[in-house]
């Protein structure tokens, strides 16, 4: 009777793998269950700067709801618009027409929050907005002029401003960098961030501190930053300090966003590939496309280049070809779709990639009103 014949050791090298590699990817994907959720506590009244202090608690659903509000001392809602209060310091410039004739006149606000314009004397104008104050002012002047006909608007914003610490990148053209910003009208943490110059390479998104009124608390902007999610994203308010933490020290790095559960920046090692990378972030999410992950490598040389794998193909069919080895600054990206047209993919992630490598054009491109605002996963 003739002998079995035993299989092959190629045969039984790949089996083994495929089962290693299986248990890995049940591992990896695996969510872990959101940390537990309470409120930020009261900040020491002897604390100077809100740096200096350790991270607060996320903040949770509730207290977040409270600090958006509708209106704050720096803006109000008018017809479901946002409009500037103005106050103590701001200028004003009124225009006054007579028939076709305008005649500009600039006004300061006093510290009583009071102007005086024409024939009136004392007019109360703090926490007002521009179209209130055009209104006010007018129906007085209805007392001595015939015809009223003003354009107001605020030539100088000196009443409302928030405070910005941290890894902030200071630019060489502009106002940039940590410092004292005025604040013009509703206002929210994303928004003053970039105004700023963004964050640094070495910015902390996932815990940026907000002190309002002697509390502090951690907020969580990558995902307003990256997503779109601006759940976080707080409407700032006048006296709002925020600082924008440092990343724990890495000498090299790689980057993993998309479907992961936790995205962020990684230390870099030499035997760094996909599969471990994938791992540090916690995994794939249940939407993950595992078969059309991206890394993109080279981005900050200005000499990007796209490299395709399927993680589908390693785990299951052990094709370790898939398991990239990793660079230094590498950035690995899961989607959630398939990615067909690879300039199409580079068109909609170059502003995650600019604000992680070139954040100064970011910043232009973001305050720029003739450039769409895009934010892209």
């Amino acid at each position: 009777m003739k002998a079995p014949s035993r299989p092959k050791a190629g045969a039984v090298s790949r089996t083994l793998f495929q089962l290693i590699a299986m248990l890995l990817l049940l591992w990896c994907c695996v969510q872990q269950p959101p940390p537990a959720i309470t409120p930020a506590p009261a900040l020491d009244a002897s604390t100077a700067n809100p740096a200096a202090t350790g991270p607060a608690p996320t903040t949770d659903a509730g207290t977040l709801a409270r600090l958006q509000g509708n209106e704050n001392m720096t803006y109000l809602e008018i017809d479901g618009q946002a409009a500037y209060r103005v106050g103590p310091g701001d200028v004003l410039e009124i225009v006054s027409w007579e028939g076709m004739k305008p005649i500009p006149q600039e006004t300061i606000v006093r510290q009583d929050g009071r102007i005086s314009f024409s024939f009136l004397d004392d007019i109360d104008v703090a926490g007002l907005s521009v179209s209130q104050i055009d209104d006010l002012l007018s129906e007085r002047l209805a007392r001595y002029v015939k015809k009223v006909r003003l354009d107001i608007t605020v030539k100088t914003f000196l009443s409302k401003h928030a405070l910005l610490f941290g890894e902030i990148h200071v630019l060489p053209l502009g106002k940039t960098g940590p410092g004292k910003y005025p604040l013009r009208g509703k206002t929210s943490i994303l928004d003053l961030i970039v105004e700023a110059g963004g964050g640094t390479e070495n910015a902390d998104l996932k815990n940026v501190e907000l002190v309002r009124s002697g509390q502090r608390y951690t907020l969580n902007l990558y995902d307003a930053m990256f997503k779109g999610d601006t759940t976080y994203n707080v409407i700032l308010d006048h006296n709002d300090m925020v600082t924008v933490p440092k990343l724990p020290e890495l000498s090299e790095r790689i980057y993993v966003f998309g479907e992961v559960a936790r995205e962020g920046v990684y230390p870099f090692n030499n035997s760094m590939n996909l599969l471990t990378a994938i791992g540090q972030a916690g995994g794939c999410t249940r939407t993950a496309v595992k078969d059309s992950i991206k890394i993109i490598r080279g981005y900050a040389d200005n000499k990007p280049v796209v490299l395709g794998a399927d993680l589908d193909l390693l785990l299951r069919g052990g094709d370790i070809r898939q398991n990239i080895e990793l660079h230094n600054g590498d950035v690995v990206f899961v989607p959630r779709t398939f990615i067909g047209d690879i300039n199409e993919f580079i068109i909609k992630t170059t502003p995650m990639l600019d604000y992680l490598f070139y954040p100064g054009r970011l910043r232009d491109t973001y305050t720029n009103p003739d450039s769409l605002r895009v934010l892209t996963k």
